[in-house]
């Protein structure tokens, strides 16, 4: 795979909210508020196991967005970008599968550590799985406004993937 723009990559590490959007059983887009957490390679967002739509919908439609538009999510940041790629649910031990996410969430988010003292407290919020995102395709605002042309990087394209 591609290296991700610096500048999306930057977006993606201060990023307090994205929306992920999914595709419905009929075909329409959702779109969901998570917290995108950034490996270096691919996004992660984690989701309740319980009753979750959007794991259902995923798992029937990997094709997913991932959008980091709102400035006061960025730290003030105008700049936005879209990542579009394809997502996997790992949901093989959701009591602490996700924890190893748990230093690159914590950088971004403290609090969850005081979430994670009050596990026994709120134990179905700590039922969670992964959702994994491969980049594919990354569209760039550099000017922050969404009715310029995006720089556009096809990111299966320029590391020799098959799209």
């Amino acid at each position: 795979m591609a290296t991700m723009p610096a500048p999306v990559a930057e977006l993606l590490e201060a990023a307090l909210v994205g929306e992920l959007t999914v595709v419905d059983g009929k075909g329409r887009p959702v779109t969901y508020p998570l917290i995108p957490l950034w490996d270096g390679g691919r996004v992660y967002l984690t989701s309740s196991t319980l009753f979750s739509r959007k794991l259902e919908h995923i798992q029937k439609n990997p094709k997913v967005s991932l959008s980091i538009t709102d400035p006061i999510a960025v730290g003030g940041r105008t700049d936005r970008a879209t990542i579009q790629g394809d997502a996997r649910i790992i949901a093989d031990d959701p009591h602490g599968g996700w924890e190893r996410l748990l230093p690159i969430w914590e950088a971004k988010e403290p609090s969850i550590v005081m979430f994670l003292k009050a596990r026994v407290a709120l134990p179905l919020f700590f039922e969670r799985a992964l959702i994994e995102i491969t980049p594919r395709r990354v569209l760039y605002w550099s000017d922050g406004v969404p009715s310029t042309a995006p720089a556009a990087f096809d990111l299966s394209v320029m590391s020799g993937e098959a799209a």
